[in-house]
């Protein structure tokens, strides 16, 4: 095969189809470029800013009513690369009849959700074959559908916006057989990503509980085991200047922009270097048995912290149950902060 042999291709395949997958998320974090094509308005190409805003104003409600999802593109082969870098790997344990709707939550958020993205966002893993009949959208945040061609591009994989509005519409206007997949430690997660930890933010999240209530859906507990092996961060010690550049830095960044910036790094293209691509560690997003819910209009909080209570101990046993065959010790527990 020339000068590659077939399995130097196949690394540089599945390097690049992670690599053109990391801007969308970079991209995010930064304001000022997501706002470049709308201050085009005030340069010679302002038509294609005029285009790109009447676009968006024209289809304004799309991305928050199921979006364009595209079965073509949720089966590229690019996915498949992307799956095999780590690997990334799905399992059921129990099956979700489509006869109800659901909310799969997922933990941990790791640095960027690899396991979700391609576990649910993309047919790598079989996700159609492993749950018939069941149509899984990713909930992900307002802003990236403010981005021409990206907008279209993510819309196309089943993601949508991860506000009430949106995930509401889906799981009472779409019928069912919808399923929902929400990483709810959300960015401020993303903090605790250490290799070996399992530190995850649920204790004060109670919204995706309320809303299960309040639309009658199912609530699935699910781990990525693996999510939080990909990158390494970088926490400075404490007294240290370089800890309090760090720190006032990633305040001020939150503060202004509204995202929580962590300093973190994987490999580079050679071995031994730093840089962006994630460390080829497995992913195994497990999927648990479904909690029924009944149909609440207005939950009150008792209720609320009633069914929180009992999806913590469920998503407690799914992380005990295997945590050892996906590469944590026996020991090994669930801190929930």
């Amino acid at each position: 095969m020339g000068f590659l042999s077939r399995l130097d291709l196949q690394r540089s395949l599945q390097t690049l189809s992670v690599l053109q997958w990391i801007p969308v998320y970079v991209i995010l974090g930064a304001i000022p470029i997501l706002l470049i094509p709308y201050f085009l308005v005030f340069t010679k190409f302002w038509m294609v800013s005029m285009l790109a805003l009447a676009w968006l104003a024209y289809d304004w409600n799309t991305h928050s009513q199921g979006g364009r999802r595209s079965a073509w593109v949720r089966n590229w082969t690019l996915w498949k690369y992307f799956q095999n870098y780590f690997p990334v790997k799905l399992v059921k344990t129990y099956d979700l009849p489509p006869k109800h709707n659901y909310i799969i939550a997922n933990h941990p958020h790791g640095i960027l959700s690899y396991g979700v993205f391609i576990n649910f966002a993309t047919e790598a893993t079989g996700f159609a074959r492993i749950f018939p009949g069941i149509t899984p959208y990713v909930g992900t945040l307002e802003g990236m559908f403010w981005i021409p061609i990206v907008r279209e591009y993510i819309m196309s994989m089943g993601v949508c916006p991860v506000s009430e509005l949106a995930l509401k519409y889906l799981l009472t206007q779409k019928g069912s057989g919808n399923a929902v997949v929400v990483v709810v430690g959300g960015a401020a997660e993303a903090l605790l990503c250490r290799p070996k930890a399992s530190t995850i933010l649920l204790k004060q999240r109670k919204g995706f509980v309320k809303l299960a209530l309040q639309t009658g859906s199912y609530l699935v507990p699910s781990y990525s085991f693996g999510e939080n092996e990909v990158y390494n961060q970088e926490t400075f010690p404490e007294g240290t200047w370089i800890r309090l550049f760090q720190k006032t830095f990633q305040d001020t960044f939150k503060k202004i922009i509204g995202l929580t910036l962590c300093t973190f790094h994987g490999q580079g293209f050679t071995r031994g270097s730093w840089g962006f691509l994630p460390f080829n560690q497995p992913i195994t997003t497990v999927v648990g048995e479904p909690l029924p819910l009944p149909r609440i209009e207005r939950p009150n909080k008792k209720t609320v912290d009633k069914y929180h209570a009992l999806y913590i101990s469920a998503l407690r046993k799914l992380f005990d149950q295997h945590k050892v065959q996906y590469g944590l010790s026996e020991t090994q527990e669930l801190t929930i902060l």
